[in-house]
């Protein structure tokens, strides 16, 4: 194993003293237990929105912390799940009054501890909703779920619900918000080499040189089946095809394409999926609208990526093009 770490027991807490160190004009960062806030929170009147999971994803999730995404992000130990407390103190940080939403990825342990710490804030006299993501098309049940994973759309919905409470939307319509793109959205995703965890020190699964792992989870899980090493076209067609079959995407609608990296790929090997992600929707009549490309929900050091597809309307659109200010994802109006 070779990483650019000092102990393997420390690596989330020295990862986020960076984070704190690099963005103190957008974060606060709490340690014990583990949260990290938008430097303005609580936002008065505002819904607040909260996100988290194990880390090992980054910039998922404290990367899109800030202004127009989230309000604050619970930082697990790599591929665990965040504890209850963590969840319970950072939305009691960022209320403000209008409620808060949590946006909780499909994995056991996830569902489980937000669903405590909703329960704990609501006790306390904080109005909390809970959208469950499950965008994963590759497998119903996976290591760490029961049901389809959330993958790729919960990088969406973050943006786009963050969008809507910043326009000051009500928590019931900003959580129907999120359950709608959670609706319209699909991913997959594939792997050329597995990651290994700083703790473990070992591959999370085995390739051979000349295989790849089809439909993949963002914690190294196996995915559909292992394939031998095809071209960018074939890949992406692989992974396209199966969203399609599977989403609400007909011949004349729009969609956000977004390409992630899980990792350890190159920029420029992205693009190259993403010209063909283009071109197999354009051949099947479908606009791409809005797109990102980059490396937004990895897996550490694993060489691969993922599509998710969005169906897209003028609200999402508009919601999308609002301005955001993280240290991951930022644009102006």
């Amino acid at each position: 194993m070779k990483k650019l770490i000092n102990d393997p027991d420390a690596v989330t807490r020295e990862a986020l003293e960076g984070m704190a160190a690099a963005h103190p004009d957008r974060l606060r960062v709490s340690y014990e237990p583990a949260f990290v806030v938008r430097a303005d929170a609580p936002q008065q009147g505002k819904v607040a929105i909260v996100s988290g999971g194990g880390s090992g994803h980054e910039p998922m999730h404290g990367g899109f912390v800030g202004p127009g995404m989230l309000d604050a992000a619970c930082p697990g130990e790599v591929f665990t799940s965040p504890t209850p407390d963590q969840m319970l103190e950072a939305t009691k940080a960022v209320d403000g009054g209008a409620g808060v939403l949590h946006i909780v990825k499909n994995y056991t342990g996830d569902v489980l501890n937000f669903e405590m710490a909703a329960d704990l804030a609501q006790g306390e006299g904080i109005e909390v909703a809970a959208v469950v993501t499950n965008d994963d098309v590759a497998v119903e049940d996976s290591t760490y779920t029961a049901g389809r994973r959330g993958v790729g759309v919960t990088v969406l919905a973050e943006k786009l619900c963050g969008a809507a409470a910043a326009d000051g939307r009500p928590l019931a319509e900003v959580a129907e918000l999120c359950r709608r793109v959670n609706d319209q959205g699909r991913s997959m995703g594939m792997a050329l080499t597995p990651c290994v965890t700083p703790g473990s020190g070992k591959p999370s699964f085995t390739l051979a040189d000349d295989e790849m792992e089809i439909g993949i989870g963002i914690h190294g899980e196996p995915g559909r089946r292992t394939e031998k090493l095809a071209p960018a076209a074939a890949v992406t067609e692989m992974l396209a095809g199966a969203i399609l079959d599977d989403g609400p995407f007909a011949d004349g609608d729009r969609v956000l394409a977004f390409v992630n990296g899980m990792g350890a790929t190159p920029l420029i090997e992205l693009y190259i999926v993403y010209r063909e992600l283009h071109r197999i929707l354009e051949a099947r009549g479908i606009a791409v609208a809005r797109n990102l490309v980059g490396n937004y929900i990895t897996a550490l050091d694993m060489a691969g990526c993922s599509i998710t597809l969005l169906k897209l309307d003028d609200e999402l659109e508009r919601l999308w093009d609002a301005p955001v200010d993280t240290p991951a994802l930022r644009w102006s109006a």
